[in-house]
């Protein structure tokens, strides 16, 4: 799995000793400020000016509004950008240290880790590299994440999983950590897009994890005049007669007919509806790290088109 380098989703870097070591003398502090450590902290709170505030302990932390996301200086960027890093951490390096308050203030910058990884990003990776990724909001059109040091990336709803859904919210949670594919890298454009569903597993992949005779969990995820479509993984889905109390999302426990690999079906009968999902379940992946060249998701003898990704 690649990790850009150090450059890592925010979140990962608060549990690393060298980072809570920074924290714990202003000679420490000084010199992670010196190396240009990357360094993290929960936003306190966000001034009337949009500066955020971190208590590190020994030091108050204030990161000046321009040095909190690439784009704010420049309009790019909303200030929503901002205003939503209270409470959440965030990465940083220290660029200046006042001694004469009281307590010490540490000047931050989150814009000039951002560069540094935005510019790894765009000249490391290439399309099927496999990377880590932590979901931070989601949109109908897709999932937006941190790629490294808060760079943002989208995950289009399409490439989620290869089981339909209605919403991003089917499949992640915001702050969850996943891994992905990345499908695209525009240097021109400064900007990385990725994939899920690929690592996911094949039809093949998620049929062997079921027998037939077996009665299962699954989550309704289209209604259709011929059949219920049922998610039995977020790559597997099987087709039940219809019944009329179901809708999109339910809950269901389902007995499984037949596998058909040549027909690519899994044919189904609706047992009982159940007690919703609290959350998504989390993905399994069968890809966790490395380089795709291309993925065929339609089992091999398959009669109908093949479902492929081709990563270049």
């Amino acid at each position: 799995m690649k990790t850009s380098e150090s450059y890592l989703p925010e979140g990962s870097y608060m549990v690393q000793p060298a980072v809570r070591q920074a924290f714990s003398t202003l000679g420490a502090l000084r010199q992670a400020q010196e190396e240009g450590r990357i360094l993290e902290a929960v936003a306190q709170r966000c001034t009337a000016a949009h500066d955020l505030l971190f208590d590190l302990g020994i030091a108050q932390g204030i990161l000046p509004r321009v040095c909190c996301a690439l784009g704010i200086e420049q309009g790019d960027t909303r200030e929503i950008a901002i205003l939503s890093r209270v409470g959440k951490p965030t990465c940083f390096v220290v660029t200046d240290i006042d001694e004469s308050t009281d307590p010490p203030t540490a000047w931050l910058s989150r814009t000039i880790v951002q560069q540094k990884a935005q510019d790894r990003l765009l000249d490391s990776l290439r399309p099927g590299d496999v990377i880590p990724a932590r979901v931070t909001h989601l949109e109908p059109f897709g999932a937006f994440v941190d790629a490294g040091c808060g760079v943002p990336s989208l995950i289009g709803i399409e490439n989620l999983s290869v089981s339909r859904i209605c919403h991003p919210s089917d499949r992640l949670t915001v702050g969850q950590s996943i891994l992905a594919a990345v499908r695209t890298v525009e240097p021109e454009n400064r900007r990385i897009s990725l994939t899920h569903r690929e690592l996911l597993g094949t039809w093949a992949q998620n049929a062997a994890l079921f027998s037939v005779g077996e009665t299962v969990r699954g989550v309704v995820r289209s209604i259709e005049p011929y059949g219920v479509f049922i998610e039995l993984t977020p790559n597997l889905s099987g087709l039940a007669e219809p019944r009329a109390d179901l809708r999109p999302g339910m809950a269901v426990s389902v007995y499984i007919k037949s596998i058909l690999p040549q027909r690519m079906k899994v044919k189904l009968t609706i047992i009982d509806v159940l007690a919703p999902y609290d959350a998504p379940t989390p993905p399994r992946y069968f890809i966790t790290e490395g380089h795709i060249d291309e993925w065929t998701y339609t089992p091999v003898g398959c009669d109908k088109k093949p479902v492929k990704t081709v990563f270049e």
